[in-house]
This record gives C-alpha cells, structure tokens and sequence, in this order.
C-alpha cells in the first residue's frame, strides 16, 4: 500500500473521538470519515479533525482502506461485518462483540476476506506493561487490581466486560497457558449489573491469578503484580510507572535488591493505532489480534457464568 491510507472511525462517542484525534494527526493517514448514530455529534468531531461526519457505516464503503469501531459492543458486528467480507482492515475496541457467535462470525469473515482485524485492548500497549513483558517468566501467583469511580458510560454491561477484561487478555498473553478454575463473585450496588467482581483464577501452568474490579471506588488504580520464581514485578498502569524486585546475595546474605525501570512514557491508544496501521499496511498480524479479543471474551463468559451460578 502506497501513500497515505484511508482509516475511518465508526462512533465516536467516549472513546471514539480519540481515535479520530490520533488518526487525523498521523502523516501517514488520512482520516477519511466519522460516523456517529447522533448527526451533531458526528459533526463535531469531524469539524475538530477536518474530515467529513456520516451517520451511516456503509457510507465510508468504499472510502476507506481501514476502520476502527468504536460503537456500543452490541453493535460491533454490524458495524464490522461490510468491511471485514471486502477486505478492509477493522480495528474493534473490546470486548470484541457481544457474545462468542458474534465473535466467531467477524473471526470468519476476516478470514474469508482476508483482513486484518485487531481487538482494542489497549494496555497490551500500556509503556508500563511493554517495559515489564520482558521480564514475565512463568508467574506463579498474579494479583490485580483495577478500580474505578462510577461512571457515565458502559452502564449496560457488567463490570467484568468493561474493566477487568483487560486483565483477562493481559493474564492470557503473560501466563501462556489455560484456565482450568474458576472461583468468582460479582455485586450489583448501584446498577442493575455487576458493580465490583472479585475473581481467582487457576491456570494449568499452576499459577494463581487474583483480580478484583469495580466501577464504584472513590479513587482510581490499576495495578498488577506479579510474583515469579526470580522477581516480583510491579506494574502501575495509570501512573504509567514499573518496578522489579530480585533476591540477591550480598556478602553472603539474601538481600532484595531493585526498584523503578526505565518506561518510555507514550499513549497507549497512540501506540495501539500505529500497531493497527502498520499490520494493515504491510499485512502482518497486529500485536492483539481478533483471536486474542475472543479468547478475553470467552473468559469474561465462563466468570460471568460461574458468578451467576453461585448466587
């Protein structure tokens, strides 16, 4: 592919507007459209990015070279579906569609297509989380913590779908290895979905993972903690900072010796729509592809099955 190419935003809402903010600004693209389900609001962002506002999908058909999507989940696939069966490249944020057959069915067309398509779980491309992947060797015990204030957005699904899912896919890619148990709870506090979830995890590798989430805290974290044979990495994904510890022997003594790593600080969403670029361009596979947003989603089924069965 030569020349600039063609990307779209497909909502642009919360999220939405960043990616078009980003894309607008990369020289090698050129933002080709936005399209919103509220005219006014496509409009806006448009104005703000110097392209063109659409409140129909189809209308950036045969505009564009790739899209992000950036809908309500519900609408992933619908959204998705015309790009992916022409061969354009699809980015979708996650989780990646509403349930596993919808998932399956973008999976197949991108397939049959042969496009690229990615999910957008962002803090794979957390600088915190690139300068730590390094150093992750079969973890043993992983303890997360991923806490939020209420919010204005994401209401209509539970709390394990919009935060702690990002964990799944970050645990899935970092212990390499599948989930053979299962111990969740989830609360409903103040929606009529799960509210704060706290869920144990055992991988066949024989790592234990403990995650807690919650959309209903007073303050904001996003830590993970890994503990492994040789270190204890620390990773602090908001303050985009990470510390190693190790035990070493000084003058015959154990001595923990470590501290903070260097992190190339960036924006994620940045970093994740240049990786999107690129794959479609060259046509390589993305660093989180459609494959890794279904994984993610088919743990955040089998947590959301277990909390239902022990109510």
């Amino acid at each position: 592919m030569s020349g600039r190419m063609r990307v779209g935003v497909i909502g642009v809402g919360h999220l939405g507007q960043h990616h078009a903010r980003i894309l607008g600004a990369m020289p090698e693209v050129q933002l080709a459209g936005v399209v919103d389900a509220y005219a006014d609001r496509a409009a806006l962002i448009a104005s703000r990015c110097g392209t063109e506002a659409f409140v129909r999908a189809e209308e950036l058909l045969g505009r564009v070279d790739a899209v992000t999507v950036a809908t309500p989940t519900v609408a992933h696939l619908e959204a998705a579906a015309p790009f992916l069966s022409r061969g354009v490249g699809v980015l979708v944020e996650k989780p990646i569609a509403a349930t596993l057959d919808e998932a399956d069915t973008l999976l197949r067309l991108a397939a049959e297509g042969g496009a690229v398509l990615a999910a957008g779980h962002t803090e794979r491309f957390n600088p915190a989380v690139t300068a730590a992947w390094p150093l992750i060797r079969e973890p043993r015990f992983v303890e997360v913590h991923r806490l939020g204030v209420f919010p204005d957005r994401s209401l209509d699904i539970d709390v394990i779908f919009d935060l702690m899912i990002h964990d799944f896919d970050l645990l899935l890619a970092a212990v390499g290895s599948e989930v053979v148990s299962i111990e969740a709870v989830g609360v409903a506090v103040l929606t009529s979905r799960v509210d704060i979830a706290n869920v144990r995890l055992r991988f066949a590798s024989g790592c234990i993972a403990n995650l807690t989430a919650s959309r209903i805290s007073r303050d904001r974290t996003r830590k993970i903690r890994f503990f492994q044979q040789d270190a204890y990495v620390s990773i602090d994904c908001a303050s985009h900072e990470t510390e190693v510890y190790r035990l070493q022997t000084t003058d015959g003594r154990p001595v923990i010796l470590g501290g903070a790593i260097d992190v190339q600080d960036a924006e994620p969403l940045r970093v994740e729509l240049e990786d999107f670029v690129t794959a479609v361009r060259t046509r390589r596979a993305p660093r989180v592809t459609g494959a890794d947003g279904r994984r993610a989603l088919a743990l955040a089924e089998r947590v959301r099955a277990e909390m239902q069965q022990g109510r």
